[in-house]
């Protein structure tokens, strides 16, 4: 911005105004400050590292506990489909007649044909199409979770640039409130030299140490805030609260061009969580084709050995089939408990598309207005109120604006400073926030 520029402009000015209250000080025989200490230049500041979203965006992909439990959910709901289509266990059982003693073992009653040992193998088979069918619904409720998937990482993407652009707002108030802090100190000194040859009110001077206070107690807050946010990077990485976190890159304002309409088109589309709703109505709807058959039976096939000493071995085969009697009270309950299931699925999907269309409007009006706002910032108000403050400088040096004037010239040139940084970063907030919600990057 031009802050530094403006800086250096009233730095001149002020050491102009200093030169002549100097002068005016000799005049009444007052002698300046003596300097007890040659005053070192201050040590240049290690530059923190600048931080690349990219590189956050992918840590926070592999590192995210949130988004490696749900891929591990994925895998449990996958992991659940052969199971689901397989053949129920068989049925393997052993029995005995002939005598109770002795114990044991068991004495089979040699030459009696009713006395043996028998072992039998029994298989449930469900009426074809059934197992089929819970294949489907497993195979659905995967891809569900796997959008669910999918949604999360969305979202903890949005939470990192989300984060990532509040740092950058705050590096640059905190650069923002210094550097006016800086000069209006200067501005303080000038005020406080010119009362003390009664050139001015001491108004100004307690006027400017307020403002001066101010920017500090300003300053502790953003401070707190910047720390706040980088515990908040640090968690959505998973590291330790305390690690040390870079400086945002320098953000450059761009249009955001896309429409309303577009973006619901394409939230239509891509929108994980209206995914795993249509997979879960999917599921519901084989849950009703499930329940129907049920109105049919299932069979059950056995074979069964009998060991006979004495006499020839026999052998047997078995089938069973269950009769669906309580039809009226079981499987006619469960088609109409399952189409209730389904209607109640479709509803959500209802009404999670609505909440999705009013999202997307008041995140992009949120982009809209910022975008705005900042153009305003950008081109009109932060010049105006420039050439305002230089006027008032200019003015100050020949007496004609009074320090009180100059001062509210400052302080509203640094609002202005930091509403535009703050709605630089907002839109890009915004953009961030309906990535989740259209399913696709929308800044690179």
């Amino acid at each position: 911005m031009r802050l530094a520029a403006l800086a250096m402009l009233a730095l001149v000015g002020l050491l102009s105004l200093s030169e002549k209250v100097t002068a005016q000080l000799a005049s009444h025989n007052i002698s300046p400050p003596a300097k007890t200490a040659a005053i070192r230049p201050p040590a240049k500041p290690q530059r923190p590292a600048v931080l690349s979203l990219r590189a956050l965006i992918e840590e926070a992909l592999a590192q995210n506990p949130e988004i490696i439990a749900m891929r591990r959910n994925f895998d449990l709901m996958r992991a659940r489909v052969p199971q689901a289509k397989a053949l129920p266990e068989p049925m393997l059982s052993y029995s005995y007649t002939g005598n109770a003693v002795p114990l044991p073992p068991f004495d089979i009653q040699k030459g009696d044909p009713a006395s043996a040992r028998v072992v039998s193998v029994t298989q449930e088979i469900p009426y074809p199409g059934k197992l089929a069918i819970k294949g489907k619904m497993a195979n659905v409720a995967a891809e569900s979770e796997w959008w669910n998937y999918e949604q999360v990482q969305w979202n903890v993407v949005a939470e990192v640039k989300d984060t990532y652009y509040d740092l950058y707002y705050l590096h640059k108030a905190i650069e923002v409130v210094t550097k006016n802090k800086d000069l209006l100190e200067k501005f303080t000194r000038i005020a406080e030299a010119s009362y003390a040859v009664g050139k001015g009110i001491q108004q100004d001077v307690l006027k400017a140490q307020v403002e001066v206070s101010k920017l500090i107690d300003q300053l502790t807050v953003l401070e707190q805030r910047k720390q706040t946010a980088e515990a908040q990077l640090n968690s959505l990485l998973f590291r330790e609260p305390e690690t040390p976190v870079g400086k945002p890159a320098e953000i450059k304002p761009q249009d955001f061009t896309m429409g309303l309409l577009e973006l619901r088109e394409l939230a239509l589309t891509n929108f994980p969580t209206l995914k795993a709703q249509r997979r879960r109505i999917d599921r519901e709807q084989y849950g009703v084709e499930l329940a129907k058959k049920d109105f049919y039976p299932d069979f059950s096939v056995g074979v069964t050995y009998f060991n006979r000493p004495g006499m020839p071995e026999m052998y047997g085969v078995n089938v069973g089939m269950k009769l669906p009697l309580y039809w009226g009270q079981k499987q006619r309950p469960a088609v109409a408990e399952a189409t209730a299931s389904a209607a109640l699925e479709k509803q959500r999907l209802d009404n999670i598309t609505t909440r999705l269309f009013f999202r997307i409007k008041d995140r992009y009006l949120l982009a809209m207005t910022a975008q705005r706002l900042l153009k305003l910032y950008g081109t009109t108000i932060i010049p105006q109120s420039s050439l305002s403050l230089e006027s008032a400088i200019a003015g100050y040096e020949v007496g004609k604006v009074d320090f009180l004037t100059l001062l509210d010239n400052l302080v509203t040139l640094l609002n202005y400073e930091l509403s535009y940084y703050e709605q630089l970063a907002n839109v890009e907030k915004a953009i961030a926030a309906l990535e989740p919600l259209v399913g696709i990057t929308l800044r690179p």
